[in-house]
């Protein structure tokens, strides 16, 4: 058993902090008073996510492809010694994949791998890497983390389990120790796209009537944002394996699609009619109904406090601009 915790005033390198969840993590990360490091190519972040931390002398942004090797290292040479990488630049938009496979391959694979390269040639020990509950592919019953086998069905899915590969891999040859967290449907403030952000722009445009893909039956697990930091750092304090793997979820808890598109119409379009059209599946790549076993992020001593259902409709007031 290995124990590294994390370092108070540590130096932190996050790939992809200017993105909806790389954001909150770089609030919290120096509300908790370390120093951050990021870096961030605009795909899908945004600078005003940042707005905040832009003005804390603890902060240090560059905008950067993590892709351009030799630029990243150049940029991390500049910051002096970095004690870990959280890396979170990925394509999040899983239909924008399955449109495109290059968009995987560049964004969410190539990230990872060179992520590695940069970490080995600067000898960066520790590695937090955000996953995916897409890695399963579909299966009946919770999902745990041994389960199997794992034949991801989307584009996004499969370059996150490869990605995971890479890493195991590495833990092998330099890395000394490695956190994995397996993100379920994750909301909130600052979304760039999602179901809730996807209903609000559509209702902004035709405030009479929501389209919504599939037929509403569809099941999942939803996770506030601001949770789901709160879960990431509890695991990385207290995961004390070389590999530390977990599901990340609310306990017991899934919101359908039904629920979500009448929370949010209820909400921001009060009187708007909703049209399914039909099918079990959004979208080609989409796992209409999973459920997460968090069992083993239990043991480790983190509850979420919001249900599925208070998530979505938390994240609904936060993301109400979208339909205006």
């Amino acid at each position: 058993m290995l124990v590294v915790y994390l370092l108070m005033n540590a130096t932190i390198f996050i790939t992809g902090g200017a993105g909806f969840i790389g954001s909150h993590l770089v609030d919290e990360l120096l509300a908790r008073g370390h120093r951050v490091i990021s870096a961030d190519n605009f795909a899908l972040g945004r600078r005003e996510n940042l707005a905040a931390a832009l003005k804390n002398p603890r902060f240090t942004f560059r905008e950067l492809d993590v892709n351009n090797l030799g630029a990243t290292v150049a940029f991390l040479r500049e910051q002096g010694q970095v004690d870990e990488v959280w890396h979170m630049a990925a394509n999040s938009d899983i239909p924008a994949g399955v449109n495109n496979p290059d968009v995987d391959l560049n964004l969410t694979f190539l990230t990872t791998f060179n992520t590695l390269k940069m970490m080995r040639t600067l000898g960066i020990p520790r590695l937090v890497f955000a996953s995916s509950s897409a890695i399963y592919g579909a299966h009946d019953g919770d999902l745990r983390e041994d389960t199997g086998p794992l034949f991801p069905i989307s584009n996004y899915g499969a370059m996150k389990l490869a990605s995971e590969g890479c890493i195991t891999a590495a833990l092998e040859s330099f890395l000394k120790q490695v956190w994995i967290f397996r993100f379920p449907n994750v909301i909130g403030g600052r979304a760039t796209h999602g179901v809730i952000y996807d209903f609000l722009k559509k209702l902004r445009a035709n405030p009479a009537e929501l389209e919504v893909l599939g037929d509403g039956t569809q099941e999942k697990p939803y996770l506030h944002v601001t949770e789901l930091v709160n879960a990431m750092l509890h695991i990385r304090d207290h995961g004390n394996q070389r590999l530390n793997y977990f599901n990340i979820a609310s306990v017991k808890s899934a919101a359908t699609v039904r629920f979500i598109a009448e929370a949010v119409v209820r909400t921001a379009a009060p009187g708007a009619s909703i049209r399914y059209t039909g099918g079990s599946r959004g979208w080609v790549g989409d796992v209409p109904k999973f459920s997460y076993s968090i069992e083993k992020l239990q043991a480790l001593g983190w509850l979420s406090k919001l249900t599925s259902q208070a998530a979505v409709e938390r994240a609904i007031q936060e993301n109400l601009h979208l339909a205006k």
